[in-house]
């Protein structure tokens, strides 16, 4: 019998306690955790350990290795994707048969597979939210010089974002890191995401999972011009009259409103010096995270956290602190205001959403019951009314440690879970 080897930066014993000599497909129940579950060529399972959700795929040793190694870069590029822990090779069952080698990742917490999500949210703008949040990682993906080769919903999980979604890469088995991609590249990428995604919301439409107005192939062509919308605003040149230099700045908001920075602005001026071409050259995402995080240590989506940063400047308007520093501001609005706001909500609640969201959609229910109301509703009023008329009826969006299939949930929630009850022998 071969020995079994397991590979990883970061080595956990307890990967060792797991039934490595069973196929996946038989893994018993009591080790696997109920979540949603995608669409994949390979066999898929979470497991439950260490107080942590993994991902398993059985896949064979040579890919294995080479996913294992393209996440890893991704990783270090800090792009959004999951982290992976390990490849087990040297697997083999009781009577000797030799079983393919395991992928295995970290679950994304508070993630969903895009199915899930539109078993709960049958509207059209849930779609154009999943394309945006697609472009943008693709967009992301490509400038790092990273050619997909596969792209689709289906390898692709989704967070919330304030009111929009963020999307990570789950799957690299078929991408390959280049030091800058061709034209031809990107444009290939696009039609494999235009055809993928026509046929997945085809598949939505055929589950009446979608709605009846949308069209599938419009929108799987819409991602293709949100594409090249974005990919201009942040690579394109820009050329103006040499008195109208205030436009390098204002090609840097932009950008910033867009959620990225600028590291390096290639200007250059013609001959006679009349006319400016500007041309960014290093353009990161995450501006407002990083500078949320910068203020007050929170890490959060980039969305969310340009919704946090309007609310500490509300803040900062509202005490009349406009001429202090912007980092005591910022801890003070942290200890006298988000983090009471999150603390207010009962204990059992609050593992439905990430902090951040959950702060976010307080503020939006505060919104709204204040314009019902027609006057300002005090923060504690608002928190109570949306934990008790919104919060308790979401579905949980964490990774549920601890719970076995037998246990998942009827009603409300049993939508969320419908993709992690597919029958064993399921494609998955």
């Amino acid at each position: 019998m071969e020995q079994l080897k397991i590979t990883s930066a970061t080595p956990n014993s307890a990967l060792l306690d797991l039934p490595w000599r069973r196929p996946l497909i038989e893994w018993p129940a009591e080790v696997l955790a109920a979540l949603p579950r995608g669409i994949s060529r390979h066999v898929v399972r979470f497991v439950r350990l260490d107080g942590r959700v993994l991902a398993v795929k059985e896949i064979s040793e040579d890919v294995a290795f080479r996913e294992y190694g393209m996440l890893r870069q991704l990783r270090k590029l800090e792009i959004p994707a999951v982290r992976p822990i390990g490849v087990v090779t040297g697997r083999t069952a009781e009577d000797g048969t030799p079983l393919e080698a395991a992928l295995v990742t970290e679950h994304l917490a508070f993630s969903l597979p895009y199915r899930s999500v539109f078993s709960q949210w049958l509207r059209d703008e849930t779609a154009n939210r999943l394309i945006d949040a697609l472009v943008v990682l693709i967009v992301r993906l490509h400038l790092a010089g990273f050619f997909w080769g596969d792209v689709s919903l289906s390898n692709t999980l989704f967070r919330r974002d304030a009111e929009l979604f963020a999307a990570y890469l789950v799957d690299a088995e078929t991408g390959a890191l280049h030091r800058e991609l061709t034209r031809g590249q990107r444009e290939h990428d696009l039609e494999i995401a235009r055809v993928n995604i026509i046929g997945e919301l085809m598949d939505l439409a055929a589950g009446e999972l979608l709605d009846s107005e949308i069209d599938e192939v419009a929108f799987g062509n819409s991602l293709v011009d949100r594409y090249h919308e974005l990919w201009e605003a942040l690579t394109g040149v820009e050329a103006f009259a040499s008195d109208e230099r205030w436009r390098v700045a204002a090609r840097i908001e932009r950008l910033n409103a867009l959620g990225f920075d600028v590291g390096e602005l290639d200007i250059t001026t013609d001959i006679d010096g009349t006319t400016v071409r500007i041309q960014p050259q290093v353009v990161d995402a995450g501006h407002h995270s990083r500078r949320l995080a910068k203020l007050t240590g929170l890490d959060v989506q980039d969305n969310q956290a340009r919704r946090l940063l309007n609310d500490l400047d509300s803040y900062q308007a509202a005490t009349d602190r406009q001429e202090d520093d912007p980092q005591l501001v910022a801890h003070d609005w942290l200890q006298n205001v988000f983090q009471p706001t999150v603390r207010a909500v009962p204990r059992e609640l609050r593992r439905k959403l990430e902090p951040a969201q959950l702060y976010h959609e307080v503020l939006e229910h505060r919104w709204y019951i204040s314009e019902q109301a027609g006057h300002d509703v005090p923060m504690p009023e608002a928190v109570q009314s949306y934990v008790t008329n919104v919060l308790r009826y979401r579905p949980d969006e964490k990774a549920i440690l601890g719970m076995a299939p037998e246990e998942e949930p009827q009603g409300p929630e049993a939508d969320y879970f419908h993709y992690a009850a597919s029958e064993p022998g399921d494609v998955d």
